[in-house]
């Protein structure tokens, strides 16, 4: 694009495109022979693990007698557009519809228990797919309040850890439930009777 023998400086042409001076001068450096015998390794090793993420293919490496460091390993996997194949959890997708509760804490000095609840869902990776847990806890204790698994990011599960708590230890002013989890298990028309089945507020963060 910069053409040196244009009556423009070289300096009001890098201007005129929006690029710096000192890119113009950059030459690619082409990459080594090391590299590249290490690319070829870790694509052969991508096909028959193509769940082996960089610390992984490291391991498998060195176990090569390749003395080459995970972020280098990463790197390469970059530039070559290999990432790990996985099943991944889909905790966080966002339901459409759904009312989303403002945030109650922001400024909120929480002194006692039963103040405030929070729940949360996690995942727990198996050898073969995943247990999803569902937790309600004390924020100013800590406290594991109950607790849910399944195999399946179905309602039930979570509207059974609320209602447990709920019957155990009387009812919360503030419920808080994180907004990224702000998904059909959380903002669905049954765990909110649940969660508001007894006078409390809702409250996400």
């Amino acid at each position: 694009m910069i053409d040196r023998k244009h009556e423009l400086s070289a300096t009001r042409q890098a201007k005129a495109l929006g690029i710096s001076r000192g890119s113009i001068y950059y030459l690619p450096r082409p990459v080594s022979a090391a590299d590249l015998a290490l690319m070829r390794r870790v694509d052969e090793l991508h096909l028959d693990y193509p769940f082996a993420g960089s610390r992984m293919l490291q391991g498998l490496l060195r176990g090569e007698g390749h003395k080459v460091g995970r972020l280098k390993v990463r790197n390469l996997m970059k530039r070559m557009g290999i990432e790990a194949i996985y099943r991944r959890p889909n905790t966080s997708k966002p339901a459409p519809g759904h009312k989303i509760y403002p945030y109650l804490l922001r400024t909120l000095p929480v002194t006692r228990p039963n103040q405030v609840w929070a729940m949360d869902i996690t995942y727990i990776p198996m050898a073969r797919g995943f247990v999803y847990l569902a937790a309600v806890v004390d924020w100013y204790s800590r406290r594991v309040l109950s607790w849910r698994l399944s195999i399946t990011l179905e309602t039930d599960f979570c509207i059974e850890a609320v209602n447990e708590a709920l019957a155990r230890h009387g009812k919360p002013d503030i419920f808080n439930t994180p907004s990224r989890d702000i998904a059909s298990q959380y903002p669905a028309g049954q765990w909110t009777r649940a969660a508001s089945s007894r006078p409390s507020t809702l409250s996400r963060c």
